[in-house]
């Protein structure tokens, strides 16, 4: 029989000496395997598990529910979510009214990097959007998610390191497994309709695609934000607000945020 990964949250009731030394060896008993175990968020600790039946986890959790040491937050088959929570110590947040708007800050960048490379490594078509203002480690992170899902990454606009506007690819250039990564201000506000030809080619590619600044295109162009599967939201700490106030203004120049080199 092949064995089956769950996911077992708790939060601590009681913190006691030797508690997790006493579920430890519950499992053990019951022979269940713990793959992964970390603190998640305060006074909660998450387990990846592994068992052979449903049978092992119905005891488990029979027994569970008889502790008055720890409340049980999740139990169930593992989501990504779960496996970057035991990962990082920390659940990924999303947004209360959009459940596909998922909010990172700075200091949690090595969180974004593997949440947008597992979402990489899916094959198949995917939209995603990334927000945030200029410097805070957009473009990086999704060059350094790239690199850990193995998948070759291709600029159609970008500033990272020049101002990039491509206006055609060439053939070794097209395939399902690239990520292909657009700026949404570069290509509203510079680019000419050969480039535009390209976005819309690329849009329909069986591939990923990852848009900077997705408010912009989609406040520009026929594209609406319900045609993305996941929007990130990437700030320097909570309370920051993002905005487009600069990229408005009639004059841009070089001391402006979005200038051209700092899109």
């Amino acid at each position: 029989m092949e064995k089956k990964e769950w996911y077992l949250e708790y939060e601590i009731q009681v913190n006691r000496p030797g508690l997790l030394g006493d579920i430890s060896s519950l499992l053990g008993m019951l022979s269940i395997n713990i793959i992964t175990i970390n603190g998640v968020e305060d006074s909660r600790r998450g387990m990846l598990l592994l068992c052979k039946n449903d049978e092992q986890i119905n005891r488990l959790r029979s027994i569970l529910e008889t502790m008055d040491t720890i409340s049980i937050t999740k139990f169930r088959r593992p989501k990504l979510r779960d496996r970057l929570a035991v990962r990082h110590g920390r659940y990924i947040h999303s947004d209360i009214d959009d459940k596909k708007t998922f909010r990172f800050v700075r200091e949690d960048l090595g969180l974004l990097v593997d949440f947008m490379a597992e979402l990489f490594k899916k094959e198949e078509h995917k939209l995603i959007g990334i927000r945030g203002m200029p410097r805070v480690g957009k473009t990086e992170s999704i060059v350094a998610a790239s690199v850990s899902a193995n998948k070759k990454w291709l600029f159609v606009s970008s500033t990272l390191l020049k101002q990039t506007i491509r206006s055609q690819l060439i053939e070794d250039e097209y395939s399902s497994d690239n990520v292909y990564i657009l700026d949404g201000i570069v290509s509203t506000r510079r680019a000419n309709e050969r480039h535009w030809q390209l976005v819309r080619e690329i849009m329909r590619l069986p591939a990923t695609k990852v848009v900077e600044h997705p408010d912009m295109l989609v406040r520009e162009t026929e594209y609406k934000l319900d045609d993305f599967d996941y929007i990130l939201e990437l700030r320097n700490d909570e309370n920051e607000e993002i905005t487009y106030e600069t990229v408005d203004k009639p004059d841009l120049d070089q001391k402006d945020g979005f200038s051209m080199f700092d899109f």
